[in-house]
């Protein structure tokens, strides 16, 4: 038989989360990571900070975390290593990792249909009975629907583990040359005072407002045209420069900003969530972003690496203002002090860095290429529509 008609509840295993005891959480790595909600997905994996020793359900590798609470209700990833469940999410485990696969897409398919399942307008929730008793077509072909998915999601994932890389790298010489002052000949250098303390011979102490700008090109709603991108807060992520989904302007309904490809737009409200990015084309955005460019294109590096670095968003943090949504000011920003090396040194710096944002940006346009084939595939797929029998293409069970 080519489908067979069947229940989640009777092809995998299900784990409904719940929640440890409280006295047993912790930060400092003890028991086992406490996946809990969306917030700890990552852009590859989960991610979490929370520990728990009162760990009462379990995941193992290569199972599919599905969030089951809340307005993030549906959204799914792997589980990259074994994960102690909060109430927040259940684990879903087929016969074989191909199985569970299949699973995930097949879910995505359908997702619509699961979510009307889940109780509540505001909050949904989906129940394990809601995952044991939702219908299924369980296909022969299902291991090679699979493959070829996951062939895209492997693309994207490497993609987006290169950013990551590229990301560190960009980080760790900002931090090398410019807060350690460990730069290429550093040790025939002399050190002298500053404002900022001991900084190298022939290094400049200088403002923020010195070599960067905020640029406030203002547009109303009904003069921007539909198409257009949308980067609104919600789609800058946090501790990453590469701004990878945006929306469109349809969905605009205030006065917004426009900004230019290459500009930095920084997330002014709660600043603490260090939404900092570089544009990868023109659009517009929330007029609670400070579109930010640097004064000289050679001083762009500088620029970006001090705006995204952790020192500067909790500068902007302490001095934001504003109780209950509070709002980094850019009058104050620009005060914020920072070191210019020697031309050379400078051009060296911005040359790297330069080519790394050009690096990301192109990776980001290829997922979102690799990501709307997939999507364009995947109902195909699991509606039979598209025959795979004689798709070659390698499956393997890991």
């Amino acid at each position: 038989m080519e489908i067979q008609e069947v229940t989640l509840g009777e092809i995998s295993t299900i784990t409904m989360g719940t929640s440890p005891k409280g006295e047993t959480y912790n930060y400092e790595g003890v028991g086992m990571p406490l996946l809990n909600g969306p917030t700890e997905f990552g852009l590859i994996h989960p991610k979490c900070t929370l520990f728990t020793t009162d760990s009462k359900k379990d995941s193992k590798k290569g199972d599919l975390i599905f969030c089951v609470r809340g307005s993030t209700t549906g959204r799914m990833n792997w589980a990259d290593m074994p994960y102690s469940l909060g109430r927040g999410v259940c684990s879903i485990r087929g016969a074989t990792p191909m199985d569970t696969k299949y699973i995930k897409y097949y879910l995505e398919n359908k997702l619509d249909a699961l979510l009307k399942l889940s109780g509540g307008a505001t909050f949904p929730n989906l129940t394990g009975n809601d995952f044991a008793t939702f219908p299924i077509h369980y296909q022969k072909n299902r291991h090679k629907i699979a493959a070829i998915l996951s062939a895209y999601d492997d693309l994207i994932e490497s993609n987006t583990r290169r950013i990551r890389i590229l990301e560190e790298m960009a980080q760790a010489l900002y931090r090398e040359w410019f807060v350690k002052f460990r730069f290429p000949r550093h040790e025939k250098v002399k050190m002298v005072e500053s404002e900022m303390g001991m900084v190298p011979e022939g290094w400049e102490v200088r403002r923020l407002g010195d070599i960067a700008k905020e640029t406030r090109r203002s547009v109303q709603p009904e003069k921007i045209k539909p198409e257009t991108p949308y980067i609104g807060l919600q789609h800058i992520p946090r501790k990453s420069i590469a701004l990878a989904e945006w929306g469109m302007a349809s969905e605009v309904k205030s006065t917004k900003l426009s900004f230019k490809s290459g500009e930095i737009l920084f997330g002014k409200i709660r600043p603490y969530f260090h939404k900092v990015g570089v544009a990868p084309l023109d659009g517009v955005c929330s007029s609670d972003t400070i579109v930010i460019s640097p004064k000289d294109s050679d001083y762009f590096s500088i620029v970006l690496a001090c705006v995204s670095s952790e020192e500067f968003v909790n500068h902007a943090t302490q001095t934001s203002q504003g109780t209950k949504m509070p709002r980094a000011n850019w009058k104050l920003l620009i005060k914020y002090p920072v070191v210019i090396p020697p031309l050379t040194l400078l051009i060296r710096f911005d040359e790297f860095i330069k080519n790394v944002t050009n690096q990301i940006q192109n990776m980001i346009f290829r997922n979102r290429n690799l990501s709307s084939t997939r999507d364009l595939l995947l109902p195909k797929l699991i509606s039979s529509k598209v025959k795979v029998e004689k798709v070659g293409i390698g499956i393997r069970e890991n």
